[in-house]
């Protein structure tokens, strides 16, 4: 079940890439529904969307926290 949400949340942000602001709003959400291993591998997912859109990166310092 837990893996669905993790895919779920991976689709979301895929389609709402194209607005950074939509983006961040999703991250955070993610951020409070995923366990902390599936948190340590959406770093890793949203690492490789900004290096195609680098203007995901304003997103990135929610993952810092």
């Amino acid at each position: 079940m837990a893996r669905a949400m993790f895919e779920y949340t991976k689709t979301i942000l895929n389609k709402v890439s194209f607005d950074v602001n939509l983006f961040c709003k999703e991250v955070q959400k993610a951020l409070q529904r995923l366990l902390p291993y599936e948190i340590e591998e959406l770093k890793i997912y949203i690492e490789s969307l900004v290096n195609e859109n680098p203007d995901l990166n304003k997103c990135l310092i929610y993952l810092k926290a």
